[in-house]
């Protein structure tokens, strides 16, 4: 009609109903990261000594730094950056055990990891040494560490069939129907279990037990803690989850900005840090889920799934004190068991990578065994003397390698 009004060409988010599909996809990231592994945190944080409420402290730390870092890069950098817990760090602090000066320099080391992430921002060269670690003995040190927490389904069922049985069942079911809702699936099993043993059981709880609350730490530094734990944690977040956190992004057509993200991510850690949460970095295993065509078909909007990623952790961070307190009351082996399940394909990962090159097998078997073995020496964890076991070897076969190639007579 004449005069008529033009259309509305108004996109923002609250009118645009195609942007459900985004939301949508940011919802489900954050549902299958946050279930499919905050056990694995509340085992590691409870492993180096946290008490219950710091534990459920730590965990709500991480949700609320992660979520907020979430949406601050996603929003910045218009891209589906999604941020996470380093779940194979809290697999580390599971497998590292209670260090020299115990919950406080955990603390301690937590501080330190998160400065040197930062450092990694502002010095380039921290980076480049880190990337000139092998891959293989990168991988095989995080597969040594995962593997005693991957025996867990394994031993639990012995120790509470009862109890595990149903979970292992329940994951077994979905890995074949939904292989991504199957961890997360299995916590559901797990949390069935827990009921039925409160009710069997008449056993009282205690509803402040699922209100948040933060507790402060005062750190502390040991020599220990920092080379045991801090070091072995800063280079397992970052070679198990930021470096592929960027290639993946890459893989879809992101060029993650690498010095915000690390800034990003060292304040963050360091933010909740004294609270308790262990470290934060790039999303790498979910990432996909927020940066693939399946979250929108216009990759230009797919950085709504990346803050509807970071909406979803804060508002299950506040839900975090019901999840530990659900880890407290379950029965023997149950939580241990859903662990283990949601290590399995990043144990596996991390094994098929470390052997992947016949020439570096070696050095990746030593150093597998080495943090296999949960030695300690001198207060320091297995972790990083597997390191240290895996690059010596390395070197020492590189050198009789090249001797055995200088000595050959030519034709």
């Amino acid at each position: 009609m004449p005069g008529a009004a033009p259309p509305s060409r108004d996109s923002s988010p609250s009118r645009d109903p195609g942007l459900s599909r985004p939301i949508l996809a940011g919802v489900v990231t954050a549902l299958v990261g946050f279930t499919s592994s905050f056990a694995v945190v509340l085992t590691g944080l409870d492993a180096v000594g946290a008490s219950p409420a710091q534990a459920a402290s730590g965990l709500l730390a991480a949700s609320l730094t992660m979520g907020l870092a979430c949406v601050v890069l996603a929003w910045r950098y218009r891209m589906p950056i999604t941020v996470a817990w380093s779940t194979p760090g809290a697999a580390l602090l599971a497998a590292t055990g209670a260090v020299d000066g115990g919950w406080p320099a955990a603390v301690g080391a937590f501080l330190v990891t998160a400065a040197l992430i930062l450092l990694t921002a502002l010095w380039p060269a921290l980076g480049a040494l880190i990337a000139r670690i092998p891959p293989s003995i990168a991988q095989a040190m995080l597969a040594g560490v995962l593997l005693p927490l991957c025996l867990a389904p394994i031993t639990g069922i012995v120790a509470n069939p009862w109890g595990v049985v149903p979970v292992v069942l329940t994951w077994l079911v979905f890995a074949r129907l939904a292989p991504r809702w199957a961890v997360p699936l299995a916590f559901v099993a797990a949390a069935v279990v827990v009921a039925v043993s409160l009710v069997r059981e008449q056993a009282s709880f205690d509803l402040a037990l699922l209100l948040p609350r933060v507790e402060l730490t005062a750190p502390t530094f040991t020599l220990g803690a920092l080379v045991g734990l801090a070091l072995p944690l800063f280079i397992v977040t970052m070679a198990s989850q930021n470096v592929p956190g960027i290639a993946i992004m890459r893989s879809f057509g992101y060029e993650v900005p690498w010095r915000p993200a690390m800034l990003v991510t060292g304040l963050g850690t360091a933010l909740g840090a004294t609270a308790g949460g262990h470290a934060i970095n790039l999303a790498a295993i979910s990432a996909a889920l927020a940066a693939s065509p399946d979250a929108d078909p216009d990759p230009k909007r797919r950085w709504v799934a990346g803050v509807s990623t970071g909406g979803s952790y804060l508002v299950l961070g506040g839900c975090s004190a019901a999840f530990a307190a659900l880890v407290t009351l379950a029965p023997a082996a149950v939580i241990p068991a859903v662990a283990g399940l949601a290590l399995f394909a990043a144990f596996g990962s991390a094994v098929q990578q470390a052997i992947d090159d016949p020439g570096e097998r070696i050095p990746a078997v030593v150093t597998f065994l080495v943090a296999a073995s949960g030695i300690s020496v001198i207060g320091v964890s297995a972790a990083f003397w597997a390191l240290v076991a895996g690059l010596i070897v390395r070197t020492v076969l590189k050198i009789r390698r090249a001797g055995d190639a200088a000595g050959t007579p030519r034709p």
